[in-house]
């Protein structure tokens, strides 16, 4: 009897694709660390004693510098990974990140502190797009939603860390409260750099480069079935022809051509629009949002700090465990329903002059709404968007569509984060007015244009952009009706 109840230990065991998907997501719990740390950095005693009181436009130009320099090398790091490989790329861009925290970190002079916060904008770029592709690469289809949205879950688990770092750092009485940050990212930098000496690199992207013994090897190591790498990364596809060694600029417009030009644009518009819906003035500046809703600052900076991060983190496991048990378009449309409303109430109750510090139940439901903006946005669009960007692209134009969609979705952060403050001061309702449009155009237009992708393989997912329009708009609606 006790024969029969035995375990076979190995399937206990992580897959490998499973352990390396797990690792390379150590690029999105640095990413979030920084998000969830920056804006406190900036308000901390010691940080005002070394560089003095920044004003509001400096302080918006110091948080969202890292986002604004990022968009830089996204545009051409998916053509670097054709070349070199993803986990190269992501090993230089870590260290490039390690350089700027190092500066940050030390800085005595706030010129000091933006350049480092430049370079460490240049090093996300590198990373944050490969890493996406790369667990894109290696994950079967069946499970690909989940993986994929590890990324963002760490970000998350990376925004709460840092938050409740500097909440214990800021009672260190010299200026490590506020160094103390910079140093942990520069740690976990070198780990992540470290870790790409171990992970194997993606066996699409040693099949298309013509290394299929070493790509057999891989498979093999990262546990996927033979039928499904046969189906679905040695399957021969006109779209999964070996890219060039190197491109020019006029080889990038390669991504546009007709029958590339629908997925490019597709990536480029849910990676752009996504962070237009707000998701980063709420990350940023939820205590103005609150104290403008009448709460005082200490209570403030304790719900956005501290409750906000903790229940995005938890919202964030079940969303990222079920990703595949939904449909991509289910979530994107249900998702930007709720988003925008929640924009269009809170807009709503400024106008209609029924938010008061002292008084009224207005200043509850802006709060409450802000909450419900955050979490919604965290289990929908911020697990899809990235998800959908990467899977939806030939192996051709993979790795250069996603660089060009990634350095948009950088811009699109540094503009909210930049902008938010200044809409702020001159609205109180306008800035919700807008972002609640913004993320109504969106779903409006994912909903025209946008296939189920869902439990498909790569190669097959394909197969919807060369189908005429017409027959790709009955077959999404009908993705939709089921």
């Amino acid at each position: 009897m006790s024969n029969t109840m035995e375990v076979d230990p190995r399937r206990l065991r992580p897959s490998g694709y499973t352990v390396a998907a797990s690792i390379i997501s150590i690029g999105g719990l640095i990413n979030g660390y920084d998000t969830g740390s920056i804006g406190a950095v900036t308000t901390m005693p010691y940080f005002e004693t070394t560089f003095g009181v920044l004003s509001p436009t400096i302080r918006g130009f110091t948080v969202s510098l890292i986002m604004l320099m990022g968009a830089v090398p996204s545009f051409f790091s998916g053509q670097l990974a054709d070349r070199f490989g993803h986990l190269r790329i992501v090993m230089v861009g870590a260290l490039v990140f390690v350089l700027g925290v190092i500066l940050e970190g030390s800085a005595s002079q706030l010129s000091m502190f933006l350049v480092g916060r430049a370079l460490a904008g240049i090093g996300e770029g590198l990373w944050l797009t490969n890493v996406s592709v790369y667990i894109t690469e290696i994950s079967p289809a069946a499970r690909r939603g989940a993986l994929v949205s590890l990324p963002q879950f760490m970000a998350t688990m990376g925004i709460c860390i840092g938050y409740f770092t500097c909440y214990g750092s800021i009672h260190i009485d010299s200026s490590i409260a506020w160094r103390l940050p910079f140093i942990i990212m520069g740690v976990l930098a070198v780990i992540f750099a470290g870790s790409c000496f171990y992970l194997p690199e993606s066996p699409r992207w040693l099949q298309i480069n013509g290394r299929r013994d070493e790509a057999l090897r891989v498979v093999e190591r990262l546990g996927i079935s033979s039928a499904e790498a046969e189906k679905d990364i040695f399957a021969p596809s006109i779209d999964n022809a070996r890219p060039k060694a190197a491109m020019t600029l006029s080889d990038f417009s390669l991504v546009f051509n007709k029958q590339y030009r629908m997925r490019t644009s597709l990536g480029l518009f849910i990676l752009g629009m996504i962070q237009l819906c707000g998701i980063d003035g709420v990350l940023y500046y939820a205590p103005t949002l609150f104290n403008q809703a009448g709460l005082p600052s200490g209570t403030a900076s304790f719900l956005a700090s501290g409750l906000s991060a903790i229940l995005m983190l938890a919202i964030s496991i079940p969303a990222a465990l079920y990703a595949d048990n939904w449909g991509r378009r289910t979530s994107v449309i249900t998702g930007g329903i709720g988003l925008s409303a929640c924009m269009f109430v809170i807009g709503g109750l400024y106008a209609a002059d029924n938010v008061h510090a002292n008084a009224g139940a207005g200043r509850w439901f802006v709060i409450v709404l802000i909450f419900c903006f955050a979490l919604l946005y965290v289990s929908t669009w911020g697990i899809v968007g990235k998800i959908y960007a990467s899977e939806v692209q030939p192996a051709k134009t993979r790795a250069a569509a996603n660089s060009l969609a990634q350095g948009l979705n950088f811009f699109s952060n540094w503009l909210v984060a930049f902008a938010t403050p200044i809409f702020l001061a001159h609205s109180s309702y306008g800035t919700y007015f807008l972002f609640g449009g913004l993320s109504l155009f969106t779903v409006v237009v994912l909903a025209m244009f946008m296939p189920e992708t869902r439990g498909q393989s790569l190669e097959s997912i394909q197969d919807a952009f060369h189908a005429p329009h017409w027959a790709r708009q009955l077959r999404s609606i009908g993705s939709s009706l089921g």
